[in-house]
């Protein structure tokens, strides 16, 4: 390097005079190192060649004589570089140094966040030095730093390879500020200053001394750094102690006691040093400039999204210091209030469900006054003046919670309920899969119209009564609100696709197309069907719905006995024939529901009819009932069969996606302290056409009750709150997966 050394001791270029930069170039030029300082404020560079670079420590100013220049000034190469600007400068500084970098020249960024890897892009990795830096430091006028007291500086290889001898030589000099070090893991300090600068960040949002403000908002304070350090776990860090800060404490599931001793120890140290309030705070309050903290936080915040965990805390800091950014004076306690009860009592647990959870709580009597407004539409299938008045009634509803959307479809339909689909987009995904999730329901239901006047919604503590909240209405107010939840926490999510029909009831014969068309552009459907004794349903049988119809020949059945062929005695035969089909180990049911036959009892039957219901649990069995009912001979050569209907239902199996998407929902549910079961059922719904065209399906994902098509239908409303979570906590995780 042409500047190693001169006079013995190694030269330095600090790019970034401010109070990180600052302190180290006064330390190194004290110990007798040539130290430029390149700064792009031209008062601060000026201060610097008229006075030196001072160091105020209380009352006492300590100069030292330094070279000063602004970046367009500079002429020459770099060898050692301390990198020092604020984040969001890094980029412009590395596009400036690299071409003037020589090849056995490197730079160390001491600065707050993450920055190695921009470094590296710009001047390679072999030639970034990694570093972690814990300085108490202020620039209180051009070309004088404050030094508000000791602190923390580790410098290591990048990627955590093993020390070397230029970090070694580096640490050597460094030691002239104080207890510089070297360590192989400087990403676990990183980590660790992160949660500890997430802190001081929040203290920003109010104008009194840093100490005092983590002490009084220890709530806001733990979950804010738990959140933070969720990442750092996800990501296999280990944390590093420094200074007073222990991270281990702070991180989720430890015990309270442990984190209130370890907020004693930082209170009580940072009450020793000299400057009580944050760089943050300086910036805002007093230099009217923007925060670095939003850019280095931008990293951990997408590394959260890419992980499917959430930061919510974090982002309400970020956007709180934006605010002031252009409104200092609203400086207020009250946002560290508002954080600690967004915080609320389960510290050691930032999961997106549990926030989501946390915040349906909050609002669940509003969960329940939807339910009761919705029940109280009645939504016959068979009345369509009432399905058209319940979709209104849904659209203005949506439209309140969840603002208008994207885009929004009604298909009308002549002798059923109107479909309609509405379109979402996502919000801060990081998923490579950017296909839609689909919300699956629908909004009638079997009970007749007249059925509110004798049974209108009502609640008794947890349960909730009326016709329809099984089976489905409390399944839509459960989306509705995951999303209301998710949007309210800023929390990220897939793009969503609403669709309700209003023929589900009657077999979806006039939506089952549109269904499918719509489905086949989605990564996953969850179907708000309600749960089967609290299980989401991964496979349901496919149904049969035929007609046998044998034709006979008609006879007095007393003047000739044997002349004719009755078609209710072929019917009897082939009914003992269909029950050979039943496999009940294989999962294939079949029922003869309704017999028609004769017209009276002294003619033989010309005609006779069988009702038949059919469940299968497999294509393999579908296919083996279908050959047979088309294979049925009559027994009389004189009768005809026929065979009419279809499968209303196609089987709904349980494949590999299904089984990844129920974990995934078992997974999320765990975090809210639920084991989530999944069942095989014989019932159909809309997501057997689904499942069937191969879009991946969590089914049940609906209402916790009972009582289905029944007067004892029944919700629990806490299971709609977990349900609701459960949906939410799903949809963040597919944001990022």
């Amino acid at each position: 390097m042409s500047d190693t050394t001169q006079g013995g001791a190694a030269a330095y270029t600090v790019v970034g005079g401010g109070a990180i930069g600052g302190t180290l170039a006064f330390a190194l030029a004290r110990a007798g190192h040539p130290v430029t300082v390149v700064d792009a404020d031209p008062a601060h560079v000026e201060a610097i060649r008229a006075h030196g670079l001072v160091l105020a420590q209380g009352d006492r100013r300590t100069s030292v004589p330094v070279r000063a220049v602004t970046p367009d000034a500079f002429d020459g190469s770099l060898g050692r570089v301390l990198l020092a600007v604020k984040a969001q400068a890094t980029r412009g500084a590395v596009e400036w140094i690299a071409p003037r970098l020589e090849p056995d020249g490197y730079v160390v960024s001491v600065q707050n966040g993450f920055n190695e890897d921009l470094v590296a892009e710009y001047v390679g990795i072999d030639r970034t030095v990694a570093a972690f830096v814990n300085i108490f430091a202020d620039v209180v006028e051009p070309g004088v730093i404050m030094d508000g007291g000791t602190g923390a500086l580790v410098m290591g290889e990048p990627n955590g390879a093993p020390v070397g001898e230029r970090v070694r030589s580096l640490v050597a000099d460094l030691q002239s500020w104080g207890p510089a070090r070297a360590s192989d893991n400087v990403e676990g300090y990183l980590w660790a200053k992160a949660g500890f600068g997430a802190m001081l960040a929040a203290t920003a949002l109010a104008d009194a001394p840093m100490a005092d403000l983590i002490d009084r908002h220890r709530p806001a304070m733990a979950a804010l750094t738990a959140e933070v350090f969720a990442v750092a776990d996800r990501r296999g860090v280990t944390l590093q102690a420094f200074d007073a800060f222990d991270p281990e404490p702070f991180r989720q599931g430890v015990d309270a006691a442990s984190r209130e001793a370890a907020f004693d120890r930082l209170t009580a140290w940072l009450r020793t040093q000299s400057k009580d309030r944050s760089g943050i705070w300086r910036d805002l309050a007093v230099r009217h400039r923007p925060v670095e903290v939003t850019t280095h936080y931008r990293d951990v915040v997408a590394y959260a999204t890419e992980l499917g965990l959430p930061t919510t805390l974090l982002r309400t800091v970020m956007d709180g210091l934006r605010e002031l950014e252009g409104a200092p004076e609203t400086m207020s306690e009250g946002r560290l209030d508002a954080l600690d009860r967004l915080a609320g009592p389960d510290l050691d647990d930032g999961d997106p469900g549990v926030q989501v959870q946390r915040w349906l709580e909050e609002h669940r009597e509003e969960m329940v006054a939807d339910l009761a407004a919705y029940t109280a539409q009645g939504s016959a299938s068979d009345d369509l003046d009432a399905l058209g008045a319940c979709l209104t009634w849904l659209r203005g509803w949506l439209d309140e919670r969840l603002g208008a959307a994207a885009s929004e479809e009604v298909l009308r339909r002549e002798a059923a309920g109107d479909v309609l689909i509405r379109r979402y987009p996502a919000r801060d995904a990081t998923a490579a899969d950017a296909r839609p999730v689909l919300l699956l329901g629908h909004y009638d239901t079997v009970w007749p119209t007249g059925t509110l006047e004798s049974w209108p919604f009502r609640r008794e503590g947890d349960t909730v009564t009326g016709p329809g909240v099984f089976d489905m209405k409390a399944g839509l107010v459960q989306a509705v609100w995951a999303l209301c939840a998710l949007d309210a926490l800023g929390l990220p999510r897939p793009a969503v696709t609403l669709m309700l029909n209003g023929d589900e009831e009657t077999g979806s014969l006039a939506s089952r197309d549109a269904i499918v068309e719509t489905g086949r552009d989605c990564r996953l459907a969850m179907v708000f069907e309600a749960a089967v004794d609290g299980a989401i349903k991964t496979a349901r049988k496919g149904v049969g719905l035929f007609t046998l119809t044998v034709t006979g020949s008609e006879a007095h059945a007393g003047l000739d006995p044997t002349a004719g062929a009755s078609a209710v005695d072929e019917l009897a035969c082939q009914i003992i024939r269909l029950a050979d089909l039943r496999d009940l180990e294989a999962g294939t049911s079949l029922n003869v529901g309704v017999i028609e036959g004769g017209t009276r009892s002294n003619v033989t039957a010309g005609r006779a009819s069988a009702h038949l219901d059919v469940r299968v649990a497999s294509a393999a069995e579908q296919d083996r009932v279908t050959r047979a009912l088309a294979n049925l001979r009559p027994e009389h050569p004189l009768t005809r069969l026929e065979v009419t209907g279809d499968w209303n239902r196609p089987v709904f199996e349980r494949s590999e996606q299904v089984a990844e998407a129920a974990e995934l929902a078992k997974t999320v549910a765990r975090r809210l302290g639920h084991d989530l079961a999944e069942a095989s059922v014989g019932g159909a719904s809309d997501g057997n056409f689904l499942a069937a065209a191969g879009v991946p399906v969590l089914d049940g994902i609906g209402a916790v009750g009972r009582g289905a098509h029944a007067r004892t239908e029944c919700a629990s409303v806490a299971g709609m709150v977990f349900r609701s979570a459960l949906t939410g906590g799903v949809l963040v995780r597919l944001a990022g997966e």
